[in-house]
């Protein structure tokens, strides 16, 4: 018989969240539930709570909720975070023996035990088939390595950012937009690059959320280089403060000037391309 309801279910606290049909109508938030995903059978958190098939508008098929996770799934699930533990220290000594360029960052075993995924970083494609051997003759379960880029090496691991506080990555961020240069651009920052990246060495995340004030803010401004004239001398754009509202002008004796996007209108702009006078030798 077909489930009447589907939920979504978180597997880590920063992770993605995936639905799930179920036969349960009042799964809450938090309740613990047993999932099978592609790692194999794992425990979950409710982050949607039950909620009527009808309304589920994707086209994926949907896996079933197996069921509420009882006491023993609690303890196994407890349990199996230590054994993950253990796992990296053998996983590591083995990678030292073998020689092979690559390090594990992260271990995990589904609820059975029957499938041990570990993640690890490295700089180019990893022969690790006899480390597979090994790893299996040792956990006496089904192993899969995976390798993860910088970003979800950052995203696993956790650190602190610039701002103090910890990775958005690691937190609330569920999944991750490429950013460019040009967002660093749009918001007129200077283009610092190691201050600029993260901890995996990418263009910081954050960039992204002002960026769209930005460029609404940049509207009601002039270009950087406009000319402008008022009192017989002409000016030029030469920097602004968006959050200030304040714009910075120079003429071709050097002098500066700020005024704000509203004074700003008492000059009147020239239509002419600005050209700072050179210097003849006499």
């Amino acid at each position: 018989m077909e489930n009447k309801y589907y939920a979504g279910i978180k597997f880590s606290s920063s992770g993605k969240t995936y639905f799930f049909s179920t036969d349960i109508p009042n799964l809450k938030l938090g309740d613990k539930v047993v999932a099978e995903s592609i790692r194999g059978m794992q425990v979950g958190e409710v982050f949607l709570e039950s909620t009527p098939i009808s309304k589920y508008k994707n086209n994926l098929e949907l896996k079933p909720i197996i069921r509420l996770a009882n006491k023993d799934d609690l303890l196994i699930y407890e349990a199996n975070k230590n054994r993950s533990k253990e796992a990296m220290v053998i996983a590591m000594q083995e990678i030292n023996k073998l020689s092979l360029e690559m390090r594990p960052i992260d271990a995990e075993y589904s609820l059975d035990g029957s499938k041990l995924t570990i993640a690890y970083v490295a700089d180019d494609r990893v022969d690790f088939r006899d480390l597979l051997k090994v790893l299996a003759s040792r956990f006496h379960c089904r192993i899969e390595l995976r390798q993860v880029g910088s970003r979800d090496k950052a995203k696993m691991v956790g650190g602190i950012g610039i701002c103090g506080l910890p990775l958005c990555c690691s937190t609330f961020l569920t999944s991750m937009e490429g950013i460019s240069i040009n967002r660093a651009k749009n918001q007129m920052l200077s283009l610092n690059i190691p201050k600029l990246s993260g901890h995996c060495g990418k263009l910081i995340c954050c960039l992204l959320y002002e960026d769209d004030a930005y460029t609404s803010l940049k509207k009601d401004f002039p270009h950087m280089g406009d000319t402008y004239k008022k009192d017989d001398m002409i000016y030029k754009v030469t920097g602004m403060n968006l959050l200030s509202r304040t714009i910075k002008l120079e003429n071709d004796e050097d002098d500066i000037i700020f005024v704000s996007l509203d004074e700003l209108k008492n000059y009147k702009q020239d239509k002419k391309k600005y050209e700072k006078p050179k210097f003849q030798r006499q």
